[in-house]
């Protein structure tokens, strides 16, 4: 672990000194030293760092939640939904063409529309953490597509899971889905009406107190929501949402912050392990036509997205740019066709697909401002973006 931490630190700054973002580089240094690539392997088993990668996770969206304040959902829900709607609808229709598109069986098609269709909430808040764009106009939608997103992908799987293991019972599959969406409900009415005895529970004078108790319920709830078919990482999202309107919530939110830049580089270090490179050639042309899918219909999503909003250039191409990243959930359902024994070809091509667009959306993000020339609508007044974070500063 100490290995991954100081491999994942040297690549980073290496890349930070020539303008790279850190995302691919911790990803690189978990392909470097991991099982698939001839010199030093560092973690021989992808599985020993599950579970700080998971921590990894669950502290992105904890520290996303915290930032995404109960009034702005309370004020743009029907906008939010409306642009998560639209986005979704766009991406994942346009990876269930493109799955029937490859030909390669219609439970493969399924997996990539949420392949293809899903944003990644690890990289996306990662993005807007080195961006500086947290407080950004647009920040608020972004965030609130990748809320839909989530409440989708609870119900997605809920869904797929049936397909993929075979079972015909519809029964079975209600019953999962109703389950996750009572869970979602009952998370939802916590932080709407639970945040006054949630802040009394856990306020404290004492940091050391303050810390352990912010990390223990964001960890407990995650797990919780995992056993009820609910994505642990929405899990987490909703307690920092909770907290982070409570009185302890700005002192929680600088408490925070060298936990998730910590056990967040974890995350990108041990998807890097999972990638072996010798496996990406044979699936060369199938992602870089889902890469170019994907990116034509981010373009379009951002502009139906921003109008909702009535953004202009700059801000719909912020959207467009920093929603292009796929991964963890990427992952899970590689993994799950794996298990289901669907197409050998999903898995390299998942890998090879996620990786990509992992090292191209922060490039694509940081340099927005090309595609906004090319957008519709009036050109904003001179916006200046704030600094990105430093280097290991935990600042947003």
């Amino acid at each position: 672990m100490g290995g991954a931490f100081l491999a994942a630190a040297v690549l980073a700054r290496a890349g930070r000194r020539i303008g790279l973002p850190t995302i691919p580089l911790f990803i690189l240094a978990g392909i470097l030293l991991g099982p698939h690539t001839p010199g030093i392997v560092l973690v021989a088993d992808p599985h020993d760092l599950e579970m700080l990668s998971a921590l990894g996770l669950v502290l992105l969206l904890f520290y996303l939640g915290l930032e995404f304040h109960l009034d702005d959902l309370k004020a743009g829900g029907r906008r939010m939904a409306v642009a998560g709607g639209t986005y979704l609808a766009l991406n994942v229709g346009a990876g269930l063409g493109f799955g029937f598109a490859l030909g390669w069986g219609t439970s493969e098609a399924l997996v990539l529309a949420g392949v293809l269709g899903i944003s990644s909430s690890a990289i996306v808040t990662k993005v807007l953490v080195d961006l500086g764009r947290i407080g950004n106009p647009e920040t608020r939608p972004i965030l609130g597509i990748i809320v839909v997103e989530d409440v989708f992908l609870a119900l997605y799987l809920a869904a797929l899971q049936p397909i993929l293991s075979g079972a015909d019972s519809l029964a079975a599959a209600v019953t999962d889905g109703g389950k996750a969406f009572g869970f979602l409900l009952l998370l939802a009415l916590a932080a709407r009406f639970g945040t006054r005895v949630v802040g009394k529970l856990i306020g404290t004078k004492d940091d050391e107190l303050l810390v352990i108790s912010f990390l223990g319920a964001a960890v407990l709830v995650a797990g919780i929501s995992e056993w009820f078919g609910v994505a642990d990482a929405i899990g987490a999202f909703m307690v920092g949402l909770m907290l982070g309107s409570t009185s302890s919530g700005e002192r929680i939110r600088k408490l925070v912050h060298p936990l998730r830049d910590a056990f967040g580089a974890i995350f990108f270090f041990a998807f890097g392990l999972s990638i072996d490179p010798g496996d990406l050639p044979t699936v060369l042309w199938p992602v870089l036509a889902a890469v170019a899918v994907t990116l034509a219909t981010n373009v379009c999503a951002g502009i139906a997205a921003a109008k909702v909003y009535a953004f202009g250039p700059r801000a719909t191409a912020n959207i467009s740019t920093t929603l292009v990243a796929r991964g963890e959930f990427a992952l899970i359902l590689a993994t799950m066709a794996a298990g289901a024994g669907l197409d050998e070809r999903l898995s390299p091509f998942i890998a090879g697909y996620v990786l990509v667009l992992a090292v191209l959306a922060p490039l694509a993000a940081g340099r927005s401002h090309w595609l906004a020339r090319f957008l519709p609508g009036e050109p904003e007044p001179a916006l200046r973006e704030p600094a990105p974070a430093g280097a290991g500063s935990g600042r947003p």
